[in-house]
């Protein structure tokens, strides 16, 4: 019965996609990297800012909740640089001021990100080292690896299925199995919402297996569209092996501000946003 109680969790959050509906037969052949070239890149501006909610809760219902003010910038490769990330702390009193910064390089580069810490009561910068992009984020169940950019090619992709939820809302469902040896997932099984338009149709979800082949952890996305630029919603992860939950909400979403460098350097960690 204990077993239960995460996915139980998923269907008071998302009930339209916590359980699994029979399958709608397909007729036409679908290419499942097609699907995922199509529907997993979506374009989220070449900056962006917005307030991030993180929420961790623990299998003894301990619950710990912290605000960011996130800005983000595409680097397209400058430099070696995929993208850079700054997390400014708002939320809890005890923590405003701290902050954190993240550098992800093109894999190209053959180079874990770099990041770095500042917490004001020592007034200290601290380097903090990726061993694995198999490391948590920020405590949560989401990897360094989930949130940073895939390419397409770095898995196998197989088309399973179309499916249907209670609302009639169709899905195409791809297995993802990475190629390389080394990777923390057997395989990942991808949901993506059919729309009328490919721009429109977007991951809603992920079931990942853990190297045994056992069912590891459930993510849930809902996103959101401000101009051309998407960003994540409401994202809800479970990790069913250890009863951990992870909760994201991403609002007030600004694209396309023009944010200069000078945000994301070891200086702005200081000063902070004023």
């Amino acid at each position: 019965m204990r077993r239960s109680l995460p996915l139980l969790l998923l269907a008071f959050v998302f009930p339209a996609w916590a359980a699994d509906e029979a399958p709608v037969a397909a007729e036409e052949t679908l290419d499942g990297r097609e699907i995922v070239a199509r529907c997993d890149y979506k374009y989220p501006g070449e900056d962006q800012q917005s307030k991030l909610t993180i929420r961790l809760r623990d299998r003894s219902g301990n619950q710990k909740t912290t605000v960011y003010l996130r800005l983000w910038k595409d680097y397209k490769g400058k430099d070696g640089i995929q993208e850079k990330m700054v997390l400014f702390t708002l939320y809890p009193p005890d923590a405003k001021g701290a902050a954190f910064m993240r550098w992800a390089y093109v894999p190209e580069m053959g180079k874990n990100a770099e990041q770095w810490i500042y917490l004001p009561v020592l007034r200290k910068i601290r380097r903090v080292s990726v061993r694995d992009l198999g490391d948590s984020f920020l405590g949560s169940d989401l990897t360094y690896g989930d949130i940073s950019l895939r390419r397409v090619d770095d898995d196998e992709h197989r088309f399973l299925r179309l499916e249907k939820d209670k609302k009639g809302r169709e899905f195409f469902v791809v297995e993802s199995i990475p190629k390389e040896p080394d990777s923390i997932y057997s395989r990942k099984i991808n949901w993506f919402r059919k729309a009328k338009e490919w721009e429109q149709c977007v991951k809603t979800r992920v079931d990942y297996y853990d190297r045994k082949g056992l069912f590891l952890k459930r993510q849930l996305l809902t996103w959101q569209q401000v101009g051309k630029a998407w960003a994540w919603d409401r994202v809800y992860v479970q990790n069913v092996q250890t009863f951990h939950t992870s909760f994201f909400q991403v609002r007030d979403v600004k694209p396309n501000i023009g944010l200069g460098d000078d945000w994301f350097t070891e200086r702005r960690l200081r000063l902070g946003i004023q």
